[in-house]
């Protein structure tokens, strides 16, 4: 397996997508995966009978990508940013010496996202261990490049974040995921409400760190990407009014990019609802 996931790596970038292009519209034959992508895309106001064959086809190419991202030198793979729009935020945030909160959501390649940061400056950020250990091998290869520094999500990996705060570096969150139980807050997400982690507000409270949007944009035909990097304002100190600005923020980002939001993850994982239930989601 990683023999030949090494031999995919050197394909070129075009070639990697095109082939992305062909796993996307074969994804499109499994009825549940393709009914949770039109469904999701009809719960937020996006839903096109086209559009859910881009959406399709843009996961795809996300999924071939991810072999050549984390398997090639750092500096040919953060080679394929060919622009960058906003750099000067990431500037102003670290001479404020209160570091940087960087938010990554689901949106373009995420992980090119990271990388380039992390071959510029110090960026500690949360992950999950996935069930197979190859598959964990190759991601902690592919992430732990550069100033980059993965911790787990416990106390110890919060801890951590704040830490690389304090020291006037970044940290890495996901703001488009489902909280766990007792970790999260109902909010509004596209019209409709989502139980939402809390942990980037109890950062930005603790640390007094700019909170920054990141996403990577995918270019056509396999020409590399476009960073882009979005100031939010200084979050409130109460977190739901500080939540409907962030969400706020991310339903603006989709809208100009939708088809390279990953639909199968974020609204199916939320359980999204017409009204918020009381207390935590289950």
């Amino acid at each position: 397996m990683y023999l030949f996931l090494r031999i995919f790596a050197l394909l070129p970038l075009p070639l990697v997508h095109f082939l992305g292009v062909l796993l996307g519209l074969l994804s499109l034959l499994r009825p549940r995966h393709r009914q949770i992508i039109a469904n999701n895309l009809r719960q937020a106001g996006f839903y096109s009978p086209g559009r859910l064959i881009r959406v399709s086809v843009e996961m795809g190419k996300g999924i071939a990508e991810l072999v050549p991202i984390w398997l090639r030198p750092l500096a040919t793979v953060t080679g394929w940013v060919r622009e960058v729009r906003g750099w000067e935020h990431v500037e102003a945030a670290r001479a404020a010496g209160k570091g940087l909160i960087v938010l990554g959501p689901h949106l373009g390649c995420l992980e090119l996202a990271g990388l380039y940061l992390a071959a510029r400056l110090p960026i500690t950020a949360l992950y999950r261990r996935p069930r197979q250990d190859w598959a964990h091998t190759l991601m902690q290869a592919g992430r732990n490049r550069g100033q980059a520094k993965m911790v787990e999500p416990n106390l110890g990996g919060v801890r951590a974040l704040l830490t690389a705060l304090k020291h006037n570096e970044a940290a890495w969150v996901l703001p488009d995921q489902k909280a766990n139980k007792g970790e999260g807050v109902w909010a509004p997400m596209f019209g409709r409400w989502a139980y939402m982690p809390t942990l980037l507000y109890r950062l930005a409270t603790s640390s007094g760190a700019k909170p920054l949007l990141f996403y990577c944009k995918r270019l056509s035909w396999g020409r590399g990407y476009r960073l882009v990097i979005e100031p939010l304002p200084m979050l409130p100190a109460d977190t739901g009014a500080a939540m409907r600005i962030v969400n706020q923020a991310l339903e603006n980002a989709v809208r100009r990019l939708p088809e390279q939001y990953l639909w199968s993850y974020q609204l199916h994982r939320f359980h999204w609802q017409d009204t918020p239930p009381e207390g935590p989601a289950q």
